[in-house]
């Protein structure tokens, strides 16, 4: 584990002291949990908007979604059966 000195605004060290009182754990613990939720949200966001550009470039390229593919995914997601053929 590493520190990391932070400093925070007035309001921000007051609410969060006041949040660690509340639910009787360290400040640092809920500032530990806050900073790791963010990064894996951030993380998150991340992968979709790299997905999305990459299906954004190959849209109609050879690299796209196969098309049969895709319209059994959607069935699927739709709750639809596929006839068999």
């Amino acid at each position: 584990m590493k520190n990391f000195h932070l400093p925070l605004p007035d309001d921000t060290y007051e609410h969060l002291k006041a949040a660690a009182v509340r639910s009787k754990v360290p400040a640092t613990t809920l500032a530990r949990e806050a900073i790791d939720f963010w990064l894996r949200q951030e993380f998150r966001r991340a992968r979709h908007d790299a997905i999305a550009a990459f299906a954004a470039e190959t849209a109609g390229t050879v690299l796209d979604l196969d098309a049969d593919l895709e319209a059994a995914a959607i069935e699927h997601l739709a709750g639809k059966s596929r006839k068999s053929k």
